[in-house]
This record gives C-alpha cells, structure tokens and sequence, in this order.
C-alpha cells in the first residue's frame, strides 16, 4: 500500500522540466534537419540533371541522367538510407513547418520505396510519355542565354543514345516480367517515334533553340553552334530514335498485353491501390471512389440539366446535340484558340485580388503544344516556370485539328490551367522562401489537381462564365473528373473494357470523341492518376464549408486559400490538420 501510495505521488509530480528539450538541444535538432534536408536536394539535382535545368540550376547541364539498371537500385538504396536519417530526428518542440517538413519527406520516401516493388521503371514509355516525347518537350524550358548553354546542350544530345540504350533494356526486361502496356497503345508510340526519327536536323524540335541564337553572340559563335548542334541531332538524337522506332516496332509492341487494365498485371491489384493511394492520398478503397463517382456524376447532371432547361430542351440529350450542331460552338482557327485562353487568363489577373491576399510574382504565357504531339495532347496543361522567375509559367495548348474542338470549355481549362490554378498555386509554393527547395516541388495529385479543379468555381464566384454556354462547359469539366472515379477504377479494379469507359462517357458526357478516346487512352496507362482531381476538389470544399461554418462573420475567403496554399502541395490528410488548426487559431 505505501508502495502504491509512493507511485501515485510520483506520477502526480510536474514533469514538464524533464520532458522539455533543452535549447541547445532543440537547436542541434533543427540544424540537423536542415542539413539533412539540404544533402537529399542536392543529391537528387545531381541524380536528375534535366531536372536540375528545369529549375534553372545549370551545374549539370551537359548531363543526362543515368537510367540504368544499376542506378534505379543505387537511388533504391539511398532513399533507404535517407528514411532511416530523417526518421531518426526527433521534432518534438520544432515548428509546424519544421515538423511538415520532416513528415513530407518520410512520405516522400516511403511511396517511392512502396512503388519500387512493382518494377515500374520497366514499363517506361507510352502514348502520354517517356523518354521518346518528354525529351524533344524539354528543349523548350531549358535555358539557352549563353554560349555555354548551347554548347552544354550539344554534349547533352550526344549522350542521349545511352539513355535510348537503357530504356531499352530495361522494356527487354519488362517483357521477360509481363510488365507490359497495352498493344494498341504501343503502336502509337511507335508511330510516334518514327515521326521524330523521320525528322531532318534542321526541322526537329531538337532544333528549337537554333532559331533564337543571341544576337550578343559573335558571328564565329553562331556558326559553330549551327554547325555542332546539327551535327548532334544527325549523329546521335536521330539515329536514337530509328533505332528504338525499330525496337519498338519489331520487338516490343507486338508483346503487348491485350487487356488493358493493371488488374491483368503481375501484382495488378496490389499495384493498383498503391496507385489510387498515392494519387489521392487517402485510405479510399476502389470500391469506396467507384461509388462516390457515380454519386457525383449524378449530381453534376442534376446542374447541367438546371441550364439546359434555361435553353429550352428538357434533356441533356437534346442540348448536347444542339450544341454539337451549332457551329458557332466551335473554334475557327488554331489563333482563336490561343486568344480566347489568353482572355480568360487575362480577365482572372485582375480579379485574384477578391480572392487571395497572396498572389504569385511569376508570369504566365499561353503556347501552344508542339505539333509532333498533339494527337495525343490533352486540350491543355501546365509547364512550371523557374523558381527565380527567370522563365515564366507556360500553359500549354492543344490547337491541333482546331476547328473540331468546341470552345465551351475553354474557359474553365483556362482557370484549370493558368490563375487561379496550377499555376497560382505551383508558383506560389515556388516563392515560399522560407520553406526547404523540395517543398516549392514536390507534387500530390489530390492536392494540385484538387486545387486546380476547384479553381474553375472560383471564375463563377467572380462573376464569370456569363456565357450559358461557358458555366455548362464548366459543368462539364467537373463531370468529367466525376466520370474518371468512375471509369478509373472500372478499368483497373472492375475490370472493365475500353468499350465500356467509351460507352460511359457517351451516356454521361457530351466530350468531343476526340476528347473521349484520348481520356480513355490516358486512364488505362496511367492507372488512378486521375482519381486525385475529384478527390482533392471534393476535400477542398468540405474544408471550406467547415471553416465557413466554424468561424461565421469571421470568415474571409481570402485568408482561407492563402492557408490552403501556403505551405505547398500537401496530403490531404496534413491539409486537412493545417486547416483544421488555423480554423481553431482564427476563433481568438
């Protein structure tokens, strides 16, 4: 009984002076962290050096990074090591950006570690991507002010064959694992490297830069540039590319998997929620975003119908195919495209002020897609421009086959796309200056795609979309990443047939076909990429609603989304607590 009585008197004593770290202590912790935080930033720009020259860092611009086998084990190894370094420093009394800090890059690590048993790097290439179009898109956004950046990138051409080279073998191996893409996808990467095999020196986009030479540089300069770099692109860029177009071709395609979802995978399930998880960045089952895609589909057509009975039809049927017959509905020409993107984008600038109290230093400019991929482009997307704003924003736009694309809802992409969207949010994660590098970088699905589609609401609040036409766009874009819960998961949880998604989006969507077949195609390649647009915009909402309702006549729109954007991409889970915790502070 004394010893009893003894305990409870112990545990009744204050233990805050035992407990709480000392200074020395606590500032030893957070250098460590720093340091460790700046090791892993340089480590990765060294280990991706067009990654490096995106960001305008040229310390490796006469690289390329190395896509061996060897190498995807080296970086397998070193995100292990660093797990075990970051997970070791405790953050007990550190900052709430301090402890972020720590938290998303333990979840950095741990998906890339969690991915790697699925061997991705064995299914390198597809219609949407690989190393055969993210290379001639690169030459675009890398900088070429000086002389020695041309002559960096002549060396970084003439490596490019090793690169080719890896990625074949590591497509040999995905083929001895049957980690294959589809076959009739397969076919369009080849016909899309011949493209750019068949291409002269001169006319390949490789050549881009040659057609904006200084005028700083000396006539000498110019002409030895001109003479190297076509040299490049004949000896080495193109004979690349012939030789994985024969690859291709002969070898790979016709290997081919013949179903299209990942279900069909070794792995295929398990492959599959991994995606979903990573996506959405929640615990959400296949079954669980399946259904509440269909609950949102539902909705959504409840609103269309709400305008197109303003318009006298009774069905969305009817309206759908008034507005596929109305010619006014579709673009002219590939110019009217740009400007109409360049006018939504314009009209947006002047009125974020309503809408944050932080806006984004870095500019924007509307481009179109290069022609050599608009078959398979989406309508639009976003290029991220240099963290010293040294190059703008770019929001890439498909004019490809213009006058068979409707514009209805080019001005919902436009918001999507530029302000207050991707571009917005991924420059003002940018310009946080007092966040580590990797945070202004870093990409959650559900968090920027989430942002971005939320965004299009934001022109309606605004007073946009004046246009019926315009806000039943609008509609139609949301329904469209309502039908991609649908549709993802079909393919790759129900397994579903593309004809099925096809038939899918014709019952519950009035998309161009153009637009269906290429969504369709991109969904089974890049399984559950698409989850995290709905997902994320679904989250964003109910944290508004919440605060809205928490904090009554104290709430300010603007003080809301500076929140949501004011520690970069996040989690939804850590978004969630962010919010949560600036609604409790806002109350005092």
């Amino acid at each position: 009984m004394r010893l009893l009585t003894c305990l409870l008197l112990l545990a009744a004593l204050p233990v805050a002076a035992a407990s709480e770290p000392s200074a020395a202590d606590l500032d030893t912790r957070r250098v460590a962290l720093r340091k460790l935080l700046k090791e892993h930033w340089q480590y990765s720009l060294a280990h991706s050096p067009e990654f490096a020259s995106i960001l305008g860092d040229k310390r490796w611009n006469d690289q390329v990074s190395d896509l061996s086998r060897k190498a995807v084990d080296d970086q397998l190894a070193a995100s292990k090591r660093y797990l075990k370094r970051f997970q070791a420093i405790n953050t007990s009394g550190f900052s709430d950006q301090e402890r972020l800090n720590k938290d998303l890059m333990v979840d950095q690590l741990q998906n890339e570690i969690a991915l790697s048993r699925f061997r991705s790097w064995e299914m390198p290439v597809n219609q949407m991507g690989g190393i055969h179009l993210q290379t001639p898109q690169l030459v675009s956004i890398f900088p070429f002010d000086t002389v020695k950046d041309y002559d960096d990138y002549i060396s970084r051409m003439k490596k490019f064959p090793r690169s080719i080279d890896q990625t074949i073998r590591h497509m040999r191996n995905g083929i001895k694992h049957r980690l294959m893409p589809p076959r009739f996808l397969l076919e369009k990467v080849v016909a899309q490297s011949e493209g750019i095999a068949s291409q002269s020196p001169e006319s390949s986009s490789f050549a881009l830069p040659l057609s904006k030479l200084p005028a700083s540089f000396s006539d000498a300069d110019k002409s030895r540039i001109r003479t190297n770099y076509l040299a490049a692109i004949r000896k080495s860029v193109l004979p690349a590319y012939r030789r994985l177009a024969t690859f291709l071709k002969d070898e790979y395609a016709p290997k081919g998997r013949t179903d299209v979802g990942v279900w069909s995978l070794p792995d295929g399930a398990a492959y599959y929620a991994n995606r979903a998880r990573e996506s959405t960045t929640t615990s959400l089952t296949p079954d669980e975003i399946h259904t509440i895609g269909l609950a949102e589909v539902q909705r959504i057509e409840g609103e269309m119908l709400g305008i197109a009975k303003t318009q006298g039809h009774s069905e969305l049927s009817t309206f759908n195919a008034a507005i596929e017959a109305n010619p006014k509905l579709r673009a002219q020409s590939r110019q009217q495209i740009l400007d109409l993107y360049r006018k939504y984008i314009d009209q947006m600038w002047a009125e974020l002020p309503k809408l944050f109290g932080r806006l984004p230093k870095a500019t924007l400019e509307v481009m179109s897609v290069q022609e050599f991929r608009e078959k398979e482009a989406s309508g639009a997307s976003y290029e991220q421009g240099t963290p010293d704003g040294s190059r703008p924003g770019h929001v890439m736009v498909n004019t490809g086959d213009a006058t068979s694309r409707k514009i209805i809802s080019m001005e919902s992409t436009a918001y999507h796309e530029g302000v207050p969207g991707h571009h917005m949010q991924i420059a003002i994660a940018q310009e946080l200056t007092d966040l580590p590098p990797f945070r202004g970088q870093i990409g959650h699905t559900a968090f920027i795609e989430g942002w971005a589609l939320y965004s299009e609401r934001l022109g309606k609040e605004v007073g946009f979309y004046q246009d019926p036409f315009s806000d039943y766009g609008r509609l139609q874009d949301e329904m469209l990443r309502a039908i991609r819960l649908v549709v993802d998961t079909g393919l790759h949880s129900k397994r579903w047939t593309r004809e099925q998604v096809v038939q899918f989006f014709h019952d519950h969507s009035a998309l161009d076909e153009v637009e269906i077949q290429a969504e369709t195609d991109r969904y089974i390649v890049w399984p559950g990429q698409a989850l995290g647009y709905k997902i994320g915009q679904l989250k964003i909402v109910e944290l508004r609603e919440r605060a809205r309702r928490e904090l009554g006549a104290g709430f300010d729109i603007r003080n809301f989304h500076d929140e949501v954007l004011g520690a970069g991409s996040l989690p939804l889970d850590m978004l969630e607590a962010r919010i949560n915790a600036w609604i409790a502070r806002s109350r005092y």
